[in-house]
């Protein structure tokens, strides 16, 4: 066999891997989208294909949730509580510090009527993700575009010392759920207006 036949399957190797993570990309933020959109439903399809090609993709290098997070918590807000936990805990082996996977798990387990450590675990995803925020703020280059505000970071604070009852703890841990994915987009463009002038104007 020469080189010419050896090179060829590599090339297309390596073409077929780039479409894939291209293709996973791509099917990350369709079902971001549909998320952040009120339509978990729409949601499901393209994250569980992503998922399938690669469960450890992640959003945001900063961020350390992977697909199965976001897959996770579509299943949660579509109410199929069997398979937002199987898919969330898969999430948390995989990735101990994956706080909002651990908070959507924590969730599950609270709606699916597992009181005990359904609130210990989300109680634990709102810790982390405070931690994570205090550690990626206390970098004054980068750092400054993640709550700016501070808001998560209030939030969780009101959350955790508040004494909520369930329900009340439940819609609080979601909205932050919600914030801290959104965040990501907020972080990124301004970011991209500070840096690189990209959007800072009115067209």
């Amino acid at each position: 066999m020469n080189a010419r036949n050896l090179l060829v399957p590599g090339c297309l190797s390596a073409v077929l891997v780039i479409a894939a993570c291209g293709g996973v990309a791509q099917q990350v933020q369709l079902g971001r989208n549909a998320l952040q959109t009120g339509r978990p439903e729409a949601a499901v399809p393209f994250l569980r294909q992503a998922a399938e090609v690669d469960p450890n993709y992640r959003v945001s290098p900063t961020l350390r949730d992977s697909v199965l997070t976001y897959l996770g918590r579509a299943y949660y807000e579509t109410g199929n509580f069997t398979e937002a936990r199987s898919t969330l805990e898969k999430a948390v082996a995989n990735d101990n510090d994956g706080h909002t996977a651990r908070l959507y798990l924590g969730l599950t387990l609270l709606r699916s009527g597992d009181q005990a450590r359904g609130r210990r675990e989300a109680e634990s995803g709102l810790k982390g993700i405070y931690d994570w925020l205090e550690y990626i703020t206390s970098d004054n280059f980068y750092g400054i575009f993640w709550d700016p505000g501070r808001e998560i970071r209030s939030s969780i604070q009101s959350t955790l010392g508040g004494k909520l009852e369930t329900n009340e703890f439940i819609a609080s841990a979601q909205r932050i759920g919600k914030r801290v994915d959104e965040e990501i987009d907020n972080a990124r463009r301004d970011e991209a207006r500070t840096l690189y002038g990209a959007g800072g104007g009115d067209m």
